[in-house]
């Protein structure tokens, strides 16, 4: 029976790599279960690169996907990228295995001028080309911004409809928060993803005060401010369908992400989701 593999996206877990190092987070991981990392938002140090080998071959843990941005966020700041860092990047891929590599979100300075999204969308497809000669596929990581409209067609269908060798990582809880189906535009992007952002969508407690009674605008900024990133299956999603569908897709790696734990420890938040993925009858796919 066809099967993917379900992973943890490190991002979530950057505070316990400053904490702990990337070895014992990567042990930690382990003893819940998980066989498979995206890694992001970890500083790509000689340190951790090490620490991230010896702990995969250690652990049996795959590293999945890494991520990278093609150039800087917005003009000027620090960081590796893919167009002034290509070798070491590279490097970094071949060192731990790994052959997806992953860009975040779009560049802060580009959003919302079409024009530019699309110059920054060749510039990607064209690395995309270059690191296929490597070995290394590229994937472009969505959020609810890429469903603004352009002549009633979505950003997102418009770069993928400008694009062949760039893929996609699919996030379903921004799909979600954009009004869109997450199970029906999985399927949509069927032969363009093999990374699948899991990640539940919760609909938090409304904490109102008498004080916020006085005023309707703080009221309702709580009001209105209530979406949660949950752990998986505490939220309202369909995880099962979207999982499915993501597997029917191509989907390879399923890729549980947290944005914000609301100050819970986030090993408790991935035992949480781990669990419920169990229970959902997904034990074998860690």
């Amino acid at each position: 029976m066809k099967k993917g593999k379900i992973g943890v996206q490190m991002m979530m877990l950057k505070g316990k790599v400053e904490e702990l190092g990337a070895y014992e987070t990567m042990k930690k991981l382990s003893e819940l279960g998980y066989g498979a990392v995206e890694v992001s938002q970890i500083p790509m140090t000689e340190e951790n690169v090490g620490e991230l080998k010896r702990a995969s071959k250690d652990f049996d843990i795959k590293i999945a996907a890494m991520s990278a941005p093609l150039e800087p966020m917005m003009p000027g700041a620090p960081g590796e990228t893919l167009t002034d860092d290509f070798d070491k990047i590279v490097n970094d891929c071949k060192t731990l295995d790994c052959n997806f590599l992953r860009i975040g979100m779009l560049p802060l300075n580009v959003m919302g001028d079409k024009d530019q999204i699309m110059a920054f969308i060749e510039r990607a497809e064209a690395m995309a080309e270059k690191l296929a000669g490597e070995g290394i596929e590229l994937y472009y990581h969505t959020h609810h911004i890429e469903f603004q409209k352009f002549d009633g067609e979505y950003l997102l269908d418009m770069i993928k409809n400008n694009t062949s060798k760039l893929g996609f990582e699919l996030d379903v809880h921004w799909i979600q928060r954009a009004g869109v189906d997450p199970v029906e535009f999985v399927k949509e992007y069927k032969g363009r993803i093999s990374l699948l952002h899991l990640k539940d969508y919760r609909i938090g407690k409304l904490d109102v005060t008498a004080d916020d009674l006085k005023d309707m605008g703080t009221f309702f900024e709580k009001f209105t401010n209530l979406i949660e990133f949950a752990e998986v299956g505490e939220g309202n999603l369909d995880m099962k369908a979207i999982i499915e569908a993501g597997l029917d897709s191509g989907v390879q790696y399923f890729l549980i992400e947290q944005d914000d734990t609301y100050g819970r420890d986030p090993f408790d938040c991935l035992k949480i989701s781990a669990d419920n993925l169990r229970e959902l009858g997904y034990a074998d796919w860690f």
